[in-house]
């Protein structure tokens, strides 16, 4: 089979890469440039464009860099600003995810003959029978599980998709780089959003970008103004650091933000928590049947939150969750992964929380 990896520089796709070579597949190797202005840090900065193609080259493959800046920009990095100007707080690499490596380069892998795209993400795909539905499921390290990130795959991505490290724990990952030689065995993993340099910070990066406004900070129970932020669009809904503790000792969090009001409301995790959660409307995929309304179902609201019990509803082309117990607020542009009740690790589709 030819495939096409998709190559960040980091150990799991290095060693994705790798696996699939001692497979005997036909391997080539692409690294995506996807951003124009100036980055230090994750998959968009020089030495990880170098760190991909000198594996390549250990690795004995072809490799090739796709510029996307502009693709990139308009799908993930325009839609990032916008949204915190709009009290919003997206996931730039689950919407690059969807708009980039598992749209654009999917399909320019297919239009290059490729069979298959690559990448190094901690999840597994499987296939119940010969042309029977693709299933995705939970990566095998749970302390490195990505299927939250890659969570809005369909079934027509899941047949063209394959991820080698799926089933190893990250442990193994880099035992098997050092086995191989690879320079990026020790290398660390990336934790920052790739657009945004290590000494800038969002505050700097959004503040070139967009205008700032303070708002007022408005307590939960008394209803009563509580402070100011001076910044409005970097507050996060959920967000605790910050703000200190109430009167009481209790940590605080941020329960909700109105751009338009320019209010910030704050309170206990017994104030601001919530039950339910509203998604965008159209933005529910799945990842092959969809679930019924009424459906129990297990949703997890960040890459490494802790999952809870649901049950969804679809009612009058609105999508909802009702979680069984109160967790706390989710901010809105946030994904929401929901998992199979039945079997927690299998994942059944997911949607934007608005």
């Amino acid at each position: 089979m030819r495939v096409l990896v998709a190559m960040s520089g980091g150990v799991d796709s290095s060693v994705a890469a790798a696996c699939l070579l001692e497979q005997g597949h036909e391997v080539c190797g692409a690294t995506l440039k996807l951003w124009g202005g100036d980055g230090d840090s994750g998959c968009c900065s020089v030495a990880d464009v170098d760190d991909a193609r000198r594996v390549a080259q250990q690795l004995g493959i072809p490799h090739y860099v796709f510029d996307m800046t502009e693709a990139f920009s308009a799908a993930v990095v325009d839609p990032y600003v916008a949204a915190h100007a709009a009290a919003r707080t997206p996931n730039p690499c689950i919407e690059c995810n969807r708009r980039i490596k598992f749209d654009r380069l999917l399909d320019r892998a297919e239009r290059l003959s490729f069979e298959a795209l690559a990448t190094g993400h901690h999840a597994r795909v499987e296939s119940t029978s010969e042309g029977g539905p693709h299933r995705l499921r939970r990566g095998a390290d749970p302390d490195k599980d990505q299927s939250y990130v890659v969570s809005m795959l369909t079934q027509r991505q899941l047949a063209r998709v394959r991820f080698p490290i799926g089933p190893m724990t990250k442990a193994k990952v880099r035992a098997r780089a050092a086995e191989l030689g690879l320079r990026t065995a020790a290398k660390p993993d990336s934790q920052d959003v790739c657009f945004i340099r290590s000494d800038e910070g969002r505050a700097r990066f959004l503040g070139g970008r967009l205008s700032f406004h303070p708002a007022t900070v408005f307590d939960a129970t008394s209803k009563l103004p509580a402070g100011s932020v001076p910044a409005l669009e970097l507050v996060t809904v959920g967000q605790r650091k910050g703000f200190a503790h109430g009167p009481d000792g209790t940590r605080r969090y941020v329960g909700s933000v109105d751009p338009v009001a320019r209010t910030v409301v704050l309170g206990s995790v017994g104030d601001v928590a919530t039950d339910r959660l509203e998604l965008v409307a159209g933005s529910v995929t799945w990842t092959d049947e969809a679930l019924a309304d009424g459906a129990r179902a297990v949703a997890q609201t960040s890459a490494h939150g802790r999952p809870v019990a649901c049950t969804v509803e679809l009612r009058s082309g609105r999508s909802a969750v009702r979680f069984e117990r109160p967790v706390r607020p989710v901010a809105p542009g946030q994904t929401l992964a929901l998992y199979d009740a039945s079997d927690p690790d299998l994942v059944r589709g997911a949607g934007i929380v608005c």
